[in-house]
């Protein structure tokens, strides 16, 4: 396989994963979630665990290393030889590809468990804020699931 196809799609492929690590901060809203209307009630941390948040699926990370593992398998052998090495390749690429996106995208947060005012208790997982124990919270739950912010 010539240098120059391989470089554009390992080229490629990173543009592509970069596009695929978004991730949103508590204190980001996505579009849908603009102009809808979230119920607000106030409580008290009771206790905060750090946890790590990770992507549920990678799908770009996957499918760009698989065609690059496909790509370079393909470059090795011939006949019957290289259709396995485009397989294996293909299959080992996105194994990788997969390990690669999730851990880009994985970030810290944190298992806030709140006393509402109300007396019920609610355990709300996010990116980390900063909470402690005993801080009055504002919960918003809405469509788009449940969020702590700072009172």
């Amino acid at each position: 396989m010539k240098p120059r196809l391989i470089a554009a799609v390992l080229s490629a492929t990173a543009l592509a994963m970069g596009a695929g690590c978004a991730s949103y901060a508590p204190s980001d809203y996505r579009t849908s979630e603009a102009r809808s209307v979230e119920n607000v009630a106030y409580g008290t941390v009771e206790s905060v665990r750090p946890v790590q948040i990770n992507e549920d699926h990678a799908p770009v990370g996957t499918i760009a290393g698989a065609a690059v593992g496909g790509l370079l398998g393909n470059t090795i052998g011939h006949g019957n030889g290289r259709g396995v090495a485009t397989i294996l390749g293909a299959l080992g690429g996105g194994l990788a590809g997969n390990a690669i996106e999730h851990k880009a995208t994985e970030q810290n947060g944190e298992e806030v468990i709140v006393r509402l005012d109300n007396g019920s208790t609610i355990a709300v997982t996010q990116g980390a804020q900063g909470f402690e124990r005993g801080q009055r919270v504002r919960v918003l739950t809405g469509a788009g699931g449940a969020r702590v912010e700072h009172a």
